[in-house]
This record gives structure tokens, sequence and C-alpha cells, in this order.
């Protein structure tokens, strides 16, 4: 697996051998080249200079990118021990250091906690879970988010998200196979459709 843009371009973060055995230890399913494509081509230049949380962050490739491709502080938030010892490698590696942090803990909690806040959150939790029922909520509800900010919402195709109750308002969707992204904004402006919003 490689990343696809931005200074890193071309570096390889698993091995498919080690890719597996990951899988089958951890269940962790990182996101396909092409829907990390996708993610890159839907946020443009948004990424750049932006503050960027990865939650459920897995084998770390979408935040990795995230900080390949301009962004100015990413966090990554994941529970499994060996995942996030992998992630700091990999970003000690491309010397991100210093625009990176990995935090080893469920994102539920990440979220109850922090102080910070981002304009753009990646959420990619278990397709299998309900996870994604807990954590848009908290994200619409607590000041995680800033004005404007960007959520995109990696999912099952099979399972269709829906408008949240608050100021985070479903902008579009996307299908990729197996996969679907929904992508939301936090907004307080009236009078205008949410895609006219993001555009």
């Amino acid at each position: 697996m490689r990343i696809s843009g931005g200074i890193a371009k071309g570096r390889r973060i698993l091995t498919k051998k080690a890719l597996h055995a990951r899988d089958d230890r951890t269940g962790i399913r990182p996101t396909s080249a092409k829907v990390r494509q996708a993610i890159f081509n839907i946020l443009g230049e948004r990424i750049t200079g932006s503050c960027f949380l990865d939650l459920y962050a897995g084998s770390g490739a979408v935040g990795i990118e995230a900080v390949s491709r301009g962004a100015d502080r990413v966090v990554f938030v994941e529970a499994d021990q060996i995942a996030a010892k992998n992630m700091k490698d990999f970003i000690d590696r491309f010397g991100f250091k210093d625009k990176s942090i990995v935090i080893m803990d469920k994102a539920s909690l990440f979220l109850s906690k922090t102080e910070d806040q981002f304009d753009i959150i990646f959420v990619d939790p278990p397709y299998a879970s309900d996870e994604i029922d807990t954590v848009l909520p908290m994200i619409d509800r607590l000041p995680v988010l800033r004005d404007e900010g960007i959520v995109i919402a990696e999912h099952s195709s099979k399972r269709t998200l829906h408008e949240i109750t608050g100021d985070l308002m479903l902008v579009k969707r996307y299908k990729y196979g197996d996969t679907a992204l929904t992508l939301f904004k936090k907004t307080k402006i009236s009078g205008q459709s949410p895609e006219r919003q993001f555009n």
C-alpha cells in the first residue's frame, strides 16, 4: 500500500504480507487506494494547512496521506496497540513527527475529552459495528469540529447515513463498490443547501 499524493507520494506504508497478518489479528481494514484518492479529491485544497483528525486510524494511511498532501497537523486515534505502534514507526520514518500525534484510545472516549478542534474529521469505524451511530452525533454535539468543518465517514455501501439533528448537515454521498463515503459539513448558515455551501 502506497501514498498516492503529496511529498510522500509513492512511499510504501505496508507490505501485503504485513497487511494480511494485521487483518487476521485485529480486523483492521485499511482504506483502499481508490477510496483514499477519492477522499482527497473531495477535499481538494481544503487539506492544505488544515487540522485533521483520523478516527479509527487503523493502518494510518489516510492520516499519513493528509500530512503528505499539506495538512498542518494530524491526530491519529486508534484503540489497537499494535496498529498505534506501527503508525508511529511510519510517521517517524517519513519525517512527519512534528505534524502528527498518535493517541491510543477509543474514538468515543477521545471525542468526549479532547479540547482540540479540527477542520476535517475522517471517521472509519468497523463496517459491522454501530459505532458510527455513536460518534457522528458526538461530533455534532461536542466542540470538536470548527464551524464550516468537514466530516467524511467511510462505511459499507449497503448502509445509508442520514441527516443528523443539529449543525452537522449531510452534503453528499459517494459509492465505490462495497464502500461508501458520506460527506457532512458543520454550518449554522440557513437559506442555502449544504451542497451549495460546500462548493
